[in-house]
């Protein structure tokens, strides 16, 4: 069997490890065993992030609704406000409601109108 020299490609993988962690700081941008490890912890973090972002919208929106509905009535609250219009059988989400909440109050006032 012919003998197999890797100097080519591991130059090529070496090159591409240390382009993807241009910018990092100190030992991570230089040397290719700790730009490999913050590489494998970025993108663990990126796939792990990515779900907890979901999360964090619609903590947002939850908190955006129950801010506009305080506005428009101190005793009005956010899961009376969800369980009623479920009941009335308006099928708009989270974030079309925060959505209207912030960029449409009147909108927003005549759909909690209807859902008392």
């Amino acid at each position: 069997m012919s003998r197999v020299k890797k100097g080519v490609n591991a130059l090529k993988t070496r090159k591409n490890i240390l382009r993807q962690v241009k910018g990092y700081r100190f030992r991570r941008s230089k040397t290719e065993r700790a730009a490999y490890e913050a590489i494998s912890h970025a993108g663990t973090y990126a796939f792990a992030h990515r779900r907890d972002k979901k999360g964090d919208y619609r903590r947002l929106w939850n908190v955006r609704i129950n801010a506009a509905l305080r506005a428009i009535n101190p005793e009005n609250s956010y899961s009376k406000f969800m369980g009623a219009i479920k009941k009335a059988g308006i099928a708009l989400d989270r974030k079309a409601l925060a959505t209207l909440a912030d960029e449409n109050p009147e909108s927003f006032k005549k759909i909690v109108e209807k859902v008392k």
